[in-house]
């Protein structure tokens, strides 16, 4: 699965736990919250001042080497 900036974050956190802490890392330290695990991905980062497609690269990259 290719995650996108369309991709909801309690989406990514189901299939692949282990990147929590990249979401940590930008400061999302709220990912137990309904409403960020509902958030795409392009919003959170749009919230919380982060490049999209860095994180997105980020993610995948860990996506991929679980895989």
């Amino acid at each position: 699965m290719t995650i996108t900036k369309d991709t909801i974050i309690g989406d990514i956190l189901t299939i692949a736990p282990d990147t929590a802490p990249l979401f940590l890392s930008i400061g999302m330290h709220c990912l137990g919250c309904p409403a960020s695990r509902g958030e795409t991905v392009e919003k959170a980062c749009m919230v919380h001042g982060v490049d999209p497609d860095e994180l997105l690269a980020k993610v995948n990259a860990a996506i991929a080497a679980q895989g």
